[in-house]
């Protein structure tokens, strides 16, 4: 198969329904950390390593990702246009779920990854002029090129933080939409891209914040590091 050849989602989907998943979080990771291993999407995917060994001979087979004598993984020409075609579903459905359909900002992520394989790209164009040519999800990451793209992924983790003062939340990474209760401790906090903070302390773990002088909040590094600040 010619590397190049765009593949057709949906017939990608059909043959090997995982594939839309691992493409995805291989470029998420690498977008993220540059680097992917067998061992790190096994543990995004939860999966087992195992399952990533045969996932990664299937999608091969495709010509979508090559790995090298050391095991990194990276996506071939082919493999980013799935990729960016898939995460571009991803974001308008929830864009779709949140504002026209006021479905819960905490389940849109987990729903739309059931609905990303069945649209069409005509309908996935409709929706992106329809929601106002969004650049990113509404957890704030970017859409795969989009003109802030470089400068969202650059933003500060929280749990890195040195300094105190005023701050502006600018998205919960993808790895922590998928981290167990973090959305549910942001929505009740009201911890959301583009809202303004103040961070009072850094103490050992724990990054302790306010929101226009309310009551402080206090964010452990367990999900202070999925949170991005400019």
């Amino acid at each position: 198969m010619d590397e190049d050849k765009e593949i057709s989602i949906q017939i990608l989907n059909e043959k090997f329904p995982a594939a839309l998943e691992y493409i995805k979080e291989i470029f998420l990771i690498h977008r993220d950390y540059g680097m992917v291993k067998n061992s790190v999407l096994a543990k995004r995917l939860a999966v087992s390593k195992p399952a990533v060994t045969q996932a990664m001979k299937r999608l091969n087979k495709y010509n979508l990702i090559e790995q090298d004598l050391y095991g990194s993984i990276c996506l071939t020409s082919a493999g980013r246009l799935v990729a960016a075609k898939v995460l571009k579903r991803h974001y308008l459905i929830e864009h779709l779920l949140i504002r026209s359909l006021d479905y819960p900002w905490v389940k849109s992520d987990e729903e739309a990854s059931r609905i990303q394989a069945s649209l069409s790209d005509e309908f996935t164009e409709y929706l992106f002029e329809k929601m106002g040519r969004p650049e990113t999800c509404p957890h704030g990451n970017p859409f795969p090129g989009s003109a802030s793209e470089k400068e969202i992924l650059s933003a500060l983790r929280l749990n890195t933080v040195s300094f105190t003062g005023r701050s502006r939340i600018v998205r919960i990474t993808e790895e922590g939409e998928a981290e167990a209760g973090l959305l549910q401790f942001c929505y009740e906090n009201n911890l959301r891209p583009g809202r303004e903070l103040e961070i009072i302390s850094r103490e050992e773990g724990v990054t302790v914040v306010t929101l226009g002088g309310a009551s402080k909040i206090r964010i452990s590094d367990e999900y202070a590091r999925y949170i991005c600040i400019d």
